[in-house]
């Protein structure tokens, strides 16, 4: 078949197309986007314990359950100097306490970046920089430092070269939305304006999601009434959004569907939510509502499942649900409730504290070895059981 040559372009030709392409992005956006997240489905690192493995064997762990991406909350050198050449996407922080010294004094950021990630490049792969975590909400001051440290740390990281390959964030809680329910009605409080106004169109300059720690265990624990299955994933009657008539069948699709709608009403249509934190406590106190080993492992459980489904929320179905889960290990010094020392997958020896299919660095204790079959979860005690009727019903046929 003969092609006209009106369809034929030189190399040369479609090398230029292809640089003006690029030049026409990075004069409308200011850079290209680049995504601290390589899959669906994260785990945060938290180190507030005494007793936990070390960043060596805690990268065994995670290379033994297929984990490649993983957020922590500072940019411990140890942890950076273990996971060189590893592949694992990891997400580090910029710790609360230096925004307000970081948004005065650029060069507070550029000596940090060089510091504490510079030395690990490229062997580490350092993915992207939370500016603090769940800054807005809290004290003003720092609230107010916000958005010129994020600026601070991205034009240290476009001085070093490291811009388009480090994604800049900053994590927010609930403390941000005036309402989540139904997800229509999802919207900002007024007074989170003048901080998340300029925030929200800086990110959308360069590119970056919008994170949020969304945690369904919360939302039960101070309501109750709510119902644990749809909070669980497990099988309900969901809700049916009355505005967009879509309906909802867990609460964490609800509240990331929720965040899309605030953030589209600001005019933010295409920014990406992804989930920087949740979870559920195995253990709590006596007014913790649902903090329990059974509903922690079900959560747990059905949130790697869903994640896992690359699929998205009803509101955004070809936006894929991204989430880190909330965390890694339980952690002995973390202050609060005792829900906030009881999170973790694993616990301080790297036994699981619960089966989701994942394997530990030991053999968990008998009282929490459970098996998960056919979507359901069985008991050591319950497999012994059926054992032992099956032998009985052998013997009785002989």
């Amino acid at each position: 078949m003969a092609i006209s040559s009106s369809f034929i372009v030189s190399p040369f030709k479609a090398m230029a197309t292809s640089s003006l392409f690029l030049l026409f992005i990075l004069l409308f956006n200011g850079s290209i986007a680049v995504h601290a997240m390589t899959g669906t489905y994260g785990i945060n690192y938290g180190k507030i314990s005494d007793n936990i493995p070390s960043p060596e064997n805690v990268l065994i762990l995670l290379r033994k359950n297929k984990i490649k991406n993983i957020r922590i909350y500072d940019a411990d050198q140890r942890v950076l100097r273990a996971f060189s050449g590893s592949g694992i996407a990891i997400s580090v922080c910029l710790p609360n306490e230096l925004l307000i010294d970081v948004s005065k004094n650029g060069s507070i950021a550029l000596e940090w970046i060089q510091v504490n990630l510079q030395p690990f490049l490229p062997g580490t792969s350092i993915r992207g920089i939370a500016v603090g975590n769940e800054i807005l909400g809290g004290d003003i001051a720092i609230s107010e430092a916000l958005v010129p440290a994020v600026k601070s740390v991205y034009r240290a990281l476009r001085r070093l070269g490291l811009a388009d390959t480090i994604e800049v964030s900053t994590p927010h809680s609930e403390a941000v939305f005036n309402s989540t329910y139904p997800p229509s009605d999802g919207a900002f409080k007024p007074s989170m304006m003048p901080y998340l106004g300029p925030l929200l169109h800086f990110f959308n300059r360069v590119g970056s999601p919008f994170y949020i720690n969304a945690y369904p265990f919360l939302a039960y624990k101070f309501e109750p009434t709510i119902d644990i299955n749809y909070a669980l994933f497990q099988p309900n009657k969901g809700i049916i959004d009355p505005k967009t008539k879509l309906h909802y069948d867990n609460m964490f699709d609800a509240m990331v569907d929720a965040t899309y709608v605030a953030l589209e009403k600001l005019g933010y249509k295409k920014m990406q939510v992804i989930v920087s934190e949740t979870g559920w406590a195995s253990k709590g106190d006596d007014n913790e509502a649902g903090a329990n080993p059974k509903n922690a492992r079900t959560y747990n459980f059905n949130l790697h499942k869903r994640l896992m489904k690359k699929k998205g929320t009803p509101y955004r179905p070809k936006m894929l649900a991204k989430g880190y889960v909330f965390a890694l290990f339980n952690e002995n010094l973390k202050p609060g409730p005792t829900s906030e020392r009881n999170f973790g997958l694993f616990k301080a020896d790297g036994s699981i504290s619960y089966d989701i299919g994942f394997k530990g660095l030991v053999p968990s204790s008998a009282s929490s070895k459970d098996f998960v079959l056919r979507g359901r979860f069985w008991s050591s005690q319950s497999l012994i059981i059926v054992a032992c009727a099956t032998i009985l019903v052998l013997f009785i046929e002989l």
